[in-house]
């Protein structure tokens, strides 16, 4: 009886400590999700109940009450900025790191070892140290306040741990297989790309999450590089309504926003979760 009632809290400890872990994230959730239907809330306990703060999801635009001048930009405008930034990171970045991690995978070229240490000692610098350098480099250029020069940078940032994932994925498949694609009449060109390619789908759908969520929660470059509204995507959005920026906070509406901001991505994680979890990068070959 004893060894049973052991087993079963054996087995009952990492729900516990599941359940200790999550109740946080869950209790911050529901928190969230009050504040955007009710007039107010005390602790946890909501206070009746509206509509109001989502009224802009019909006019997009978010008011100042007691005044006629729209002080924020237009939801749909900063949602399509958002989608613009994350979209586009996400396939540069599948793009770029195919091409890099197959050369580096399958050529063997002076200094290869030399470039794959610069490769791993790019992508442990922090990107924040560049600020003043990238915004020199940016106004020089003409990028700056505009969407084209935070995802160059942003790519270029995130390349180096793609370059690393892809390239692990390219070390998996075999040899073999792409040799009988080019006996068969392929060139490199073709073999990479009707072969080799849907053989790492697995690392491909990797960094299009990655790039996704890293271009969707982009905040720190937006503020720095983004001067007009029109260019502001939902974080710079959510950023103004909590941080009083024109000196007024709403938590109803501040909170319906964090809603609209968040769903995109939990549903593009439910989508692609499957996909995270047969992720196998192999560290065969890795110099």
């Amino acid at each position: 009886m004893q060894k049973k009632v052991l087993r079963y809290i054996k087995r009952s400890i990492p729900y516990i400590i599941l359940i200790f872990i999550t109740l946080p994230i869950i209790l911050l959730y529901y928190s969230l999700f009050i504040s955007s239907i009710s007039t107010e809330v005390i602790g946890l306990i909501p206070q009746g109940f509206t509509l109001k703060h989502w009224e802009f999801l019909k006019t997009g635009e978010i008011r100042v009450p007691g005044t006629t001048t729209t002080y924020y930009p237009n939801l749909y405008i900063t949602t399509i900025n958002t989608f613009i930034l994350a979209v586009t990171i996400a396939f540069l970045e599948v793009i770029f790191s195919s091409l890099a991690g197959y050369v580096i995978s399958r050529y063997k070229f002076r200094g290869r070892t030399r470039l794959l240490q610069i490769i791993l000692i790019l992508h442990s610098f922090p990107g924040i140290t560049l600020l003043i350098a990238l915004f020199y480099i940016l106004n020089i250029m003409g990028l700056y306040n505009t969407l084209t020069g935070v995802i160059i940078i942003k790519v270029a940032l995130d390349l180096p741990l793609d370059i690393w994932i892809m390239k692990g994925f390219f070390d998996g498949v075999p040899w073999d297989l792409e040799m009988s694609a080019l006996v068969d009449g392929c060139n490199r060109l073709e073999a990479w790309w009707k072969v080799i390619m849907p053989n790492v789908r697995n690392g491909i759908m990797a960094i299009i999450i990655f790039g996704f969520l890293s271009g969707w929660s982009e905040f720190i470059y937006i503020l720095t590089f983004i001067s007009e509204q029109k260019y502001w995507t939902l974080s710079m959005l959510v950023y103004a309504l909590t941080s009083g920026e024109y000196f007024y906070i709403d938590p109803g509406v501040t909170a319906t926003v964090a809603i609209v901001y968040m769903i995109p991505v939990v549903l593009f994680f439910l989508f692609a979760q499957n996909y995270l979890l047969r992720i196998q990068i192999t560290s065969k070959g890795t110099f």
